[in-house]
């Protein structure tokens, strides 16, 4: 159904704010932004709500029993039909470490649909998480298929991802220069994760381009205090900008707000790493060929090792709110602008603005989703 715009409305418009105005849509794009419209066909909303730039994920594995790495359309079908209904209107489709041959099927199955662009919740491009990552810091990876970098196997992927890899999770200690470089020419965003790289390897990658840190604090080299790791690089440089699973569960309280301390509101991009538990009931899943175990909403391995999440994009908004103490405008730019400026695609989305993509969540302060819209369609509403 299309949305031809809101009247007299909370709206959070770039560069001014939650202002009460009204916003004009024609085909997918926002049209114009002004107090003065006046249609009867706009939506006016009720105070208590307010409409959001749609959220960015640009790290997710899955959702609704459907994982990405699995190679049908129906998949990620199920996947995207979840994610809209917690105001999540473009996502990276995330893989992971696995053998060639499936890897390859996902990436032709992720390329297919984004060459078809259907109505709804967009696929920007594709999340690389392995394989190549270190075997020290594999988390839920399974390590019989993690390999050093190599940017000749990189291009392979990219190749039957139709070239629609648009971040890599690398271990850049593991032999990551020459990959490095060619994600660097090729503009696709090297996120450092699942790394053992010390603090001057780290320094060297954000040197040669690396611009990300895959979920901040997991998987990865720790803080000490006589090498500082990749945990001190993340903290210590600007040109990093850290991915946080805010779930409460992955990091805790007082470290989300050691890093929102230091990095501040532009150094954060909330993600949801999910894992197909997500809007399912408490019980065993898969991820990469492995068990996990779902109850009270942790995912982990059968030795406790935390696996992905079930973790929605609002929840990480309003948990991220309630751990700082932040402002509501800085907790969505960690959900829409920041993810879409390390994307290079903040020309189109993460803010409300004049020509940007139609792409809005409607919530409450509380952060529960009414209406999601994605290029001008309401693809889910509960007004």
């Amino acid at each position: 159904m299309k949305c031809l715009g809101f009247k007299n409305s909370n709206i959070y418009v770039a560069d001014r704010g939650i202002v009460k105005t009204s916003l004009k849509i024609k085909d997918t794009k926002i049209s114009e932004i002004n107090e003065h419209l006046s249609n009867e066909e706009l939506l006016e909303l009720k105070d208590d709500l307010i409409v959001l730039p749609g959220f960015v994920d640009k790290h997710t594995h899955g959702a609704n029993s459907s994982d990405f790495m699995n190679p049908t359309r129906k998949d990620i079908e199920n996947i995207l039909s979840a994610v809209v209904k917690e105001g999540t209107t473009s996502l990276l489709a995330t893989t992971m470490t696995q053998s060639k041959e499936k890897i390859s099927e996902s990436l032709e199955n992720i390329a297919s649909y984004i060459k078809e662009n259907p109505k709804g919740v967009e696929i920007l491009g594709i999340h690389l998480e392995g394989p190549f990552i270190s075997p020290k810091h594999a988390g839920a990876q399974p390590l019989a298929h993690i390999i050093p970098c190599d940017a000749k196997a990189f291009q392979y992927f990219n190749d039957k991802a139709l070239g629609n890899i648009k971040q890599v999770t690398i271990a850049y200690e593991e032999s990551g220069l020459e990959l490095t470089k060619a994600l660097k020419e090729s503009g696709i965003t090297i996120s450092l994760g699942h790394t053992d790289c010390s603090y001057e390897q780290a320094k060297e990658a954000i040197s040669m381009g690396a611009t990300s840190i895959s979920h901040m604090f997991n998987a990865m080299r720790g803080l000490h205090h006589r090498e500082a790791g990749t945990v001190g690089a993340g903290l210590a440089f600007d040109e990093l900008n850290c991915e946080l699973i805010c779930d409460l569960i992955h990091v805790t309280t007082p470290v989300v707000r050691l890093l929102y301390k230091i990095k501040g509101s532009k150094g954060i991009s909330l993600v949801t790493d999910a894992m197909e538990a997500k809007w399912m009931p408490d019980g065993m899943y898969q991820l990469g060929g492995q068990t996990v175990y779902v109850k009270r909403a942790e995912a982990r391995l059968k030795d406790g090792t935390l696996a992905g999440s079930t973790l929605k994009m609002n929840e990480a908004v309003y948990n991220f709110m309630k751990a700082t103490d932040c402002t509501l405008t800085e907790a969505v730019d960690m959900a829409t602008i920041n993810p879409a400026k390390c994307l290079h695609v903040e020309d189109r989305k993460g803010s409300i603005k004049v020509d940007k993509d139609a792409d809005f969540v409607v919530v409450d302060k509380n952060m529960k989703v009414y209406m999601t819209i994605c290029r001008g369609e309401i693809i889910y509403s509960n007004l």
